[in-house]
């Protein structure tokens, strides 16, 4: 039997509830109420349900992409799924091609690619490797609370440190700072550069919207820390929700520029698949009195509907409500001073450690 949907939020999660997987006939709905303990987790919110986490057996770590709306043509994804349990993700959707749920099992059920720094190694190694920077977070956040324990973000940097690969990557955790060291190699060989996602300077806020991820506090010091250790740090608002933090466009710019961002660069709510069904639950739990006005908003840049996936207009939007947050973010860009922009990255200084060592055998 279906249950109604449980106005109350879940402790620690983004989705009030599990939602269908579009290509499974076949549901199950468990009872909403039900409360996992978890006695190991003191001093935390308790999470609910508990997080799994699975092994992948992925043969291959590089993800090739030829969206001409993305700046990148290939990335690596030491997770699937995402413990920070933001309900408007756009990454929801891939959970299903795994036989998960976009709702609470994208955030409660974590692919682990325990062998990802020993796959790209391989990967890198191969001859017909041909240098070019790699992006990381391009689905889910490589520094989502599951590295603290796993530690695979860092191995791949570790190999890409060695390879003096580039890399970009993206992140809502101060967890990234852990890996100064490396991240500072990298930006030695213009091979690195670092965004911290923003989406609010309200911490109350932040706290629903994305709840296992650091506080804005915590992800503007991290801005300052890589700033002060030299690596290339910028800024992304995103996404912006209409009515919701539209509005702190230019407080994010502001405090980022303070904290030593170079760059800065946004994109608007998109709701593929059943990321609408999550987001519009989670405004039912937490803004009952704006979802008709959120909606309707995201209805008018996206020609009537609540997602368009066109590409050049998907992560921008059409129409006046795009137009003017466009002209606003950009206006408030160039005032402070964010026009320099990131430097580029190079690939001149890859290397092969293996080739290296055999052609100083050969001298």
């Amino acid at each position: 039997m279906a249950h109604s949907l449980n106005r109350q939020s879940r402790v620690g999660r983004g989705a009030p509830r599990d939602l269908p997987n579009r290509f499974e006939k076949l549901a199950m709905d468990l009872d909403p109420d039900v409360v996992q303990h978890d006695p190991e987790a003191e001093g935390e919110a308790m999470p609910n349900p508990k997080t799994t986490f699975l092994e992948d057996h992925s043969e291959s770590i590089v993800v090739r992409n030829n969206s001409p709306d993305i700046g990148f043509g290939a990335s690596i994804n030491p997770y699937r799924g995402c413990e920070h349990g933001c309900a408007y993700c756009y990454a929801r959707p891939t959970h299903e091609y795994l036989g998960f749920s976009a709702g609470l099992e994208f955030e409660t059920k974590i692919m682990v690619k325990r062998r990802a720094g020993e796959l790209l190694r391989r990967e890198l190694s191969n001859p017909k490797w041909q240098p070019q920077a790699l992006a990381m977070s391009g689905v889910t956040d490589c520094y989502q609370p599951a590295e603290r324990q796993f530690r695979i973000t860092r191995s791949c940097l570790e190999v890409l440190a060695e390879f003096r690969n580039p890399v970009s990557i993206i992140t809502k955790n101060f967890l990234v700072t852990r890996d100064l060291d490396l991240l500072k190699e990298l930006a030695s060989f213009d091979a690195v550069h670092v965004f911290l996602s923003i989406t609010t300077l309200n911490t109350e806020l932040a706290a629903k919207m994305e709840p296992r991820a650091s506080r804005p506090a915590y992800r503007l010091r991290a801005v300052e820390m890589l700033a002060k250790a030299g690596v290339p740090v910028g800024v992304m608002v995103a996404p912006i929700v209409p009515g919701l933090n539209d509005r702190e466009i230019p407080s994010v710019l502001e405090a980022a520029k303070s904290a030593g961002a170079r760059d800065a660069g946004y994109t608007m709510l998109r709701l593929p698949h059943g990321v609408k069904d999550v987001f519009q639950d989670w405004l039912k739990v937490n803004f009952p009195e704006k979802l008709e006005r959120i909606l309707g908003t995201v209805r008018a840049v996206r020609g009537g509907k609540l997602n368009v996936s066109d590409f050049g207009s998907r992560m921008r939007g059409e129409g006046p409500y795009a137009e003017q947050i466009h002209q606003m973010f950009h206006v408030f860009r160039e005032r402070l001073g964010f026009g320099a922009r990131m430097p580029q990255l190079r690939t001149e200084h890859f290397r092969r450690p293996g080739d290296q060592q055999l052609s100083l055998g050969i001298m």
